[in-house]
């Protein structure tokens, strides 16, 4: 019967070979062993020289020498666009960190949300649950910015107008509507006259839909964070036909002026590969500084912060505070040139 079914079978000594033979490790033949590329050296795990230190993924951290110094204004508000169509290259994270850290600088900043997504709303702590006045009253309703923009939590002189997701609408509600793709550059125009305002940065959707074209005609320097992959470069090439195209039409002053690599890991050869590429095709655009591939700024967002406030002390905070300085300081090496 079942009782007895049950009771003949007997436990298997711990190292029998011949009874489930793939418990005991010893029994794989090596040959299923994952053989390793020729080539560059992969993450493989089970090296006994793994060089894996948690400073990689999180960074030794800095001492005090972080904060920041004070930083020229310019004469005239300078105006940016964040943009890459190609997404998850770091738009927002880029937007947000150096808008903080030139208001950390002592600088009047706004960021202005038009990604419906609103990631950059969240990232400085502003709230942008459906329904709250922002992008998308200015674009379709003609609402003031000044009357929309919010200060963020965590840094004073930093405002952010928010993106709800009813902005996913306004491109369609756009089309048909008159002057649709200078209505931010008049809104913008009118805000930078009644405020003390030193710069603007747009945070862009991954596509060159009608909020990013309203983007690139109100702005005055484009700033392109480039992932240190190899596809980073392919992107560039599309945007750069849509710069030429909205500078002929309707954005004359439009200039790509600043390209930042970001999630760099200084480990692989393919990150120094891409860097050099493209420093070599955009020579004078590239900061100096790399922004490194860093859990830390990945993190911040979740607490809605942007990485300086959360962990000022990492490798992440301290290279963004670098370029953002770098930003600042190249109006004066203009002046001089």
């Amino acid at each position: 019967s079942m009782a007895l079914f049950f009771r003949k079978r007997k436990r298997t000594p711990k190292h029998d070979v011949d009874v489930e033979p793939w418990k005991d490790h010893e029994s794989v033949s090596r040959e299923t062993a994952i053989q390793t590329p020729i080539g560059p050296r992969r993450a493989y795990f089970d090296r006994a020289d793994d060089d894996w230190v948690a400073d990689d993924e999180y960074g030794a951290e800095y001492g005090d020498e972080t904060q920041m110094s004070a930083l020229p204004s310019p004469e005239e508000p300078r105006i940016f666009v964040v943009a890459n169509q190609k997404g998850g290259v770091g738009k927002t994270t880029t937007t947000v960190n150096i808008a903080a850290a030139l208001a950390f600088g002592g600088l009047n900043v706004l960021v202005i949300d038009i990604d419906p997504q609103g990631n950059a709303s969240t990232a400085l702590g502003v709230e942008h649950d459906p329904g709250t006045p922002g992008t998308y009253e200015v674009l379709l309703r003609g609402e003031r910015i000044q009357d929309l923009a919010v200060q963020s939590p965590h840094t004073p002189n930093l405002h952010v107008l928010p993106a709800t997701i009813d902005l996913s609408t306004a491109e369609l509600e756009l089309v048909n509507e008159s002057g649709r793709e200078s209505r931010m550059k008049r809104a913008l125009a009118q805000y930078i006259e009644e405020s003390g305002v030193d710069y603007v940065f747009f945070d862009c959707p991954p596509s060159l839909g009608l909020l990013t074209l309203n983007a690139l005609v109100a702005s005055t320097e484009i700033m392109v964070p480039i992932q240190c992959e190899y596809y980073a470069l392919e992107g560039v090439s599309q945007l750069m036909r849509t710069i030429q195209r909205v500078k002929g039409n309707l954005n004359d002053q439009l200039q790509l002026t600043t390209v930042l690599l970001t999630m760099f890991d200084n480990r692989t050869n393919l990150s120094h590969e891409v860097a050099t590429e493209v420093r070599s095709h955009f020579r004078e655009e590239t900061l100096d500084v790399e922004i490194p591939r860093s859990v830390r700024i990945a993190e911040a967002p979740s607490y809605g912060q942007s990485v300086l406030t959360y962990y000022p002390k990492s490798p992440g905070a301290v290279a963004y505070l670098k370029a953002a300085e770098e930003i600042a300081r190249s109006i004066e090496t203009e002046g001089a040139a």
